[in-house]
């Protein structure tokens, strides 16, 4: 099995870093090409896959092929290798707005697609993917496809109409994520607290509560209100977070991504 990538740049990286760190495949049954070659002698150096300016070399030698560019490129590159793209090939796409009608109609042959939407805690291993399949791709197909994804953190398979979904919830959420460990962390400032322990504290909160939805398996809800004491400081804080708008805020940014993502 030969895993190739078209685009070395962060998400491919940690792609390549998940599967290799859990021996999902070795490092010699993976190849990757990149416009640049800084960039390739650094992924060589890092992973020690094999390396090319040739973006045809990787889609001719791959059985699963991952356009890892970014989407304005999607086009450029698939006119590139669309003669040495096989029918028996796996193509995984990670690109938003970038549809399995749009993608055949762009390789103008039976193709079998499968896109996903990764995100940047994959470099941790802790990334969440949504995952969704073309018609042609087999159910073991998929679930090959889910087990390498899978080296980066979990995988879920959604229907295609909630990809865009998938970009606002998780794709694009780690920067609303960093914004608000960063506003807590000013406050924290703001009363006294050094920056870089409020960073600490702040960015911890937040780890161990993600962990606490996913291991207790209670609603947010549910464990918002085990931490609000009756005329308590978290109930009063809580108060002043709805006065400004945070769900709201929240909810209309998210409409706002999926939106955009449609429309790339």
């Amino acid at each position: 099995m030969k895993l190739g990538f078209i685009g070395c740049g962060n998400m491919a990286g940690a792609m390549i870093g998940g599967i290799l760190k859990n021996g999902i495949l070795p490092a010699e049954e993976m190849i990757g090409s990149n416009s640049k070659e800084s960039s390739l002698k650094r992924t060589a150096q890092e992973y020690g896959i094999q390396t090319t300016l040739d973006n045809r070399a990787v889609a001719g030698s791959s059985d699963i092929l991952v356009l890892s560019v970014k989407p304005q490129y999607y086009a450029e590159v698939i006119e590139e290798i669309r003669q040495d793209v096989r029918e028996d090939q796996l193509i995984v796409t990670i690109a938003p707005g970038k549809t399995i009608e749009w993608l055949t109609e762009r390789f103008a042959k039976p193709v079998k697609i499968i896109r996903c939407m990764p995100n940047t805690p994959a470099l941790v291993g802790e990334g969440i993917t949504g995952v969704c399949a073309g018609s042609l791709v087999s159910r073991e197909e998929l679930d090959y496809v889910c087990h390498i994804l899978s080296g980066c953190g979990r995988t879920e398979v959604v229907s295609e109409k909630l990809l865009d979904v998938v970009v606002s919830v998780s794709g694009s959420a780690p920067a609303y994520v960093f914004m608000f460990i960063e506003a807590m962390a000013d406050g924290a400032v703001a009363d006294g607290m050094p920056r870089v322990q409020a960073y600490k504290f702040a960015a911890q909160a937040v780890l161990g509560s993600a962990k606490m939805v996913l291991e207790t398996g209670k609603h947010p809800g549910e464990l918002k209100d085990m931490v609000c004491s009756p005329g308590g400081t978290t109930i009063e804080a809580v108060r002043v977070l709805e006065e400004k708008g945070l769900r709201s805020a929240v909810i209309e940014a998210m409409k706002a991504c999926v939106e955009k993502g449609r429309n790339m």
